[in-house]
């Protein structure tokens, strides 16, 4: 008995161990971010400036920056109104895409889901291949609607392209997917219409679909870069995202320290929503 519980405590121990080194690859770019947000600019200089053709030598990290400064950091929030202004354009652009979705995908994926109609299935396969398309093939027709609508150069050009994607009906369909058809019939034999059942009955009990799918949506948002890329000329208009690859070339020590700033956010939106996405995947895989 004791030979097969040893075996078991090695088997858990490597297992343990490939886990952990596993989470560090993860977790180092993080770490990565933090240390090089408070090193001075001489030591990011010479640790990674050979990388960018800045210095010479070889490239090398160190775990613990060996004098901590906030100077970065300050530079960054006291001396960079371009940031902030960039960060409000990240901000504008991508709440105005979840509550439209809210609006739009949630009504959308309720009918996907709960009414029957002819043609529903061919609607809902449809769906799926356009959430299979990448940005490069659909690139070109939304430029052209964009530029019918003179909406080009505009906020609007990249906030009705995500109001109106795929994904988040896709996603918020397998949700509703869950809810109970007894509670629905009953909810009719009361009175209760389409619209009555969607806010009463669909949304409370779809919720975990509903916030999965605009929790993915804030992080596709949030870090995209060819649309605003495609869409916005002016840089007045430009997101956070476009603005860390103008400053990398400027200032390591603010590069850090804007990258650290970005990432807080869909770090903490990603925290809190990971048990939604948890509960929206696990109501993905329920068949009545």
């Amino acid at each position: 008995m004791r030979q097969p519980a040893k075996k078991m405590r090695l088997q858990r121990l490597a297992v343990g161990g490939v886990l952990f080194l596993l989470a560090l690859l993860v977790w180092w770019p993080l770490w990565f971010l933090c240390t090089g947000a408070l090193m001075p600019l001489d030591e990011l200089e010479a640790t990674i400036g050979p990388a960018l053709g800045r210095a010479e030598g070889m490239v090398c990290w160190h775990l613990l920056p060996s004098w901590p400064t906030l100077q970065p950091l300050m530079e960054l929030l006291l001396d960079t109104p371009q940031f902030f202004a960039m960060f409000w354009n990240s901000v504008g652009q991508v709440f105005p895409q979840l509550i439209g979705q809210l609006l739009v995908a949630a009504p959308a994926a309720w009918a996907l889901s709960r009414l029957r109609f002819r043609g529903r299935r061919v609607l809902l396969h449809l769906y799926v291949v356009l959430m299979l398309m990448p940005f490069q093939v659909t690139m070109v027709p939304s430029y052209l609607v964009l530029h019918t609508l003179h909406l080009l150069d505009t906020p609007w050009a990249v906030i009705l392209p995500g109001v109106f994607s795929a994904f988040p009906v896709f996603i918020m369909t397998r949700g509703f997917d869950a809810v109970p058809r007894p509670l629905l019939e009953a909810a009719a034999i009361d009175g209760a219409g389409p619209v009555r059942t969607l806010w009463r009955i669909g949304l409370p009990l779809g919720i975990p679909g509903v916030l999965s799918a605009l929790v993915l949506s804030f992080l596709e948002g949030w870090n995209a870069i060819e649309q605003p890329m495609t869409f916005l000329k002016n840089q007045a208009y430009w997101p956070l995202s476009l603005y860390l690859s103008d400053i990398t070339t400027q200032n390591l020590g603010v590069a850090m320290g804007a990258s650290l700033v970005m990432l807080a956010p869909a770090i903490l939106i990603f925290r809190f929503g990971q048990p939604y996405l948890e509960l929206g995947i696990q109501a993905g895989g329920i068949k009545e």
